[in-house]
């Protein structure tokens, strides 16, 4: 009797941080073009949202990153619809940002930015390898792993120190997972967006709507940085762009190591890069009036 196997699923991404902006657009972007996405949401809200006028294979899974239990469901879940199959893609974009000086920042409004957007990253990494290519139980070929940084990944902006500072690491990690796994033909790609029009710039508007920082020091400096923010947030790139980005190094047979999708990208990013980090800081000062003040 001929045995019954559950059919081969087409290529496959799991997407984390997918309730809005790039995650979603993503999700939906990659389901349209005949891949079957895993979209990590944080709600059955989110998730009903999210399936709305989606396109292709589109399955909405609850995922928070910081939570272990909702990651190893994940794994399961996911592992039994693959069958034998491996996984094509982790696109890693779950992240939060808070906007504030870093030297009367919250400790714990730090410490949340890298309980999120870098142990959750590496908790949902290190869970999803065996499924990626590490097992060698499993078909087909090695998948890769996209992880969503930010120009703040090569730039320390006054203000997003927390953030950056996630940023910066998620940026080492792509490069040490490339390369150490190798041995099993994964390869780790970094995006790094500039300013996306995205709803992560809002939340930290509200966050900063508590008065937190009011009175003190940088008062002035960080409503300015705000408005250039939330401007940027308005006015950036469609995360249907970043979208588009994630395909290729997704699909391409020589994909770069590193993307950096950036509205004006000679003078908000190239220039940036490459000036001495003095005349750098000497742009931040003069731009958000962070001269001496006493």
């Amino acid at each position: 009797m001929t045995e019954l196997t559950a059919p081969a699923l087409a290529r496959t991404l799991l997407v984390t941080g997918a309730s809005t902006g790039i995650g979603e657009a993503c999700a939906r972007h990659m389901a349209a073009k005949g891949w079957t996405v895993f979209a990590g949401v944080r709600s059955q809200k989110d998730a009903d949202a999210l399936k709305q006028d989606a396109a292709g294979d589109l399955r909405p899974i609850i995922l928070d990153v910081t939570r272990p239990e909702q990651v190893d469901a994940a794994v399961a879940m996911i592992g039994a619809a693959l069958g034998t199959q491996r996984l094509s893609g982790l696109l890693n974009n779950a992240g939060i940002a808070k906007m504030g000086p870093l030297a009367i920042q919250p400790l714990e409004d730090f410490e949340a930015h890298f309980a999120v957007n870098v142990f959750g990253l590496l908790r949902v990494t290190q869970a999803f390898v065996p499924l990626l290519g590490g097992d060698p139980a499993r078909n087909g070929p090695p998948g890769r792993i996209v992880t969503i940084t930010s120009v703040g990944g090569r730039i320390a902006a006054p203000f997003l120190g927390a953030y950056t500072a996630t940023k910066h690491a998620n940026e080492a990690m792509t490069d040490t997972l490339r390369r150490e796994l190798a041995v099993y033909g994964i390869d780790a790609i970094a995006v790094g967006p500039g300013s996306v029009r995205t709803p992560i710039w809002d939340k930290a508007e509200k966050d900063n709507e508590s008065g937190l920082y009011a009175g003190s020091d940088w008062a002035e400096s960080l409503k300015v940085f705000e408005e250039t923010m939330l401007t940027g947030g308005k006015t950036g790139l469609p995360p249907e762009k970043i979208a588009e980005v994630v395909e290729h190094a997704l699909s391409s047979p020589k994909p770069k190591a590193r993307y950096a999708p950036v509205p004006d990208k000679l003078t908000n990013f190239t220039i940036a890069t490459r000036l001495p980090k003095r005349w750098l800081d000497a742009v931040f000062i003069k731009r958000f009036k962070l001269q001496k003040k006493r």
